[in-house]
């Protein structure tokens, strides 16, 4: 279905202004609470299903469908990736309040790196039908290495690609790192002696936008085993993205207990790059192949994410109370943790034990 130029420019436009509000909420440095991250958490959320509302009565049930399961898709594999967005914020030791502007800076940077791939992944599936093939391989692969890499102790962000490269082209001003109390207000760039150079809080973004690079790899090809229909794929991957801060803070305490999310991807990604390659046998090869219909994705979607959320939280029901019980601890109590701060020296500071 043809989307007028109008339509994208006035969705792109509602888009920026989302941004803008995000921008705007997160321009003063400070640690997130469950109760705001909630609100924001479920602003995004009703946003996102309202637009799919709107697709449902203006362009139809198939392109509300479509939407949906392309939603529930990014949206799944967003709170995957926030698994590395702990993990880099936790080795780096960014302050919480400075938290929000580094995820902030990653969603931006995502929203950006998706739309230039879908402009190129609309342009090559419409130009070689046999894309869809290619696509489909990357997925079933993409799922292989998520099964082998679970339970993976996680890399050294220290030693990330995007830290030598930055570290390689301009000047990094350790000293002003948080415990020097030069950077509260969270800046990236600074002069010192007169010499202009990035702070560390610059290394943990420029790790967060390398990251986000790898995962638009993945996202883009299954999305597009959703639909071939460039509007709904910029959309559902746009409304996944917005919120993805919000939606950290919300669930950083329960990351941890969602021990089968990656077996859950894995399944999804594989049944969307068969149904891609099946796509294709059907078009081009012959059409007594069957194709899987967009409907029995979204089911099959929307049951194994509930499915692996169940087993997870019960896998993990009582891990952390029998722990603390076996070790005489409460809880509630706090736990000594430590780490090394943006600017690499050694901080201590307490982490829930829940």
């Amino acid at each position: 279905m043809t989307v007028p130029f109008w339509v994208w420019a006035a969705t792109v436009g509602g888009i920026v202004v989302l941004v803008a509000i995000d921008i705007w909420h997160a321009r003063s440095p400070h640690e997130v609470s469950f109760r705001e991250a909630t609100l924001w958490s479920v602003i995004y959320i009703a946003v996102a299903v309202v637009f799919g509302g709107i697709l449902l009565f203006t362009m139809g049930t198939q392109s509300g469908t479509e939407y949906f399961a392309g939603y529930l898709v990014e949206k799944s594999l967003s709170v995957d990736n926030l698994f590395i967005f702990a993990v880099i914020l936790t080795q780096f030791a960014v302050p919480k309040r400075h938290q929000q502007k580094v995820l902030l800076w990653g969603v931006v940077g995502a929203l950006v790196m998706r739309a230039i791939f879908i402009a190129i992944g609309a342009a090559v599936v419409s130009a070689f039908a046999f894309v869809f093939v290619i696509f489909g391989l990357f997925l079933l692969y993409t799922a292989y290495t998520l099964i082998k890499q679970h339970g993976q102790e996680p890399k050294d962000m220290h030693d990330n690609r995007a830290v030598r490269f930055v570290r390689r082209i301009v000047t990094v001003h350790e000293d002003q790192g948080d415990h020097q109390g030069e950077s509260d207000d969270g800046k990236l760039t600074a002069r010192v002696n007169g010499k202009w150079g990035v702070t560390p809080l610059f290394i943990v973004v420029a790790v967060i936008l390398s990251v986000d690079l790898v995962f638009a790899l993945d996202s883009i090809p299954a999305i597009f085993g959703i639909t071939q229909n460039a509007y709904i794929v910029f959309t559902a991957n746009a409304f996944a993205l917005l919120g993805l801060r919000a939606l950290y803070f919300l669930l950083v305490g329960l990351l941890d207990r969602l021990v089968h999310l990656s077996y859950g991807l894995a399944f999804i990604l594989a049944f969307i790059g068969v149904k891609l390659i099946m796509l294709y046998l059907h078009e081009d090869v012959s059409p007594s192949i069957p194709e899987i219909p967009t409907w029995l994705s979204l089911t099959v979607i929307v049951v194994t994410l509930i499915v692996v959320t169940i087993t997870s939280l019960r896998a993990t029901r009582g891990s952390v109370t029998g722990s603390s019980e076996a070790s005489g601890e409460n809880p509630e109590e706090t736990a000594e943790v430590t780490g090394t701060d943006a600017g690499g020296t050694e901080q201590t500071g307490t982490r829930s034990s829940s």
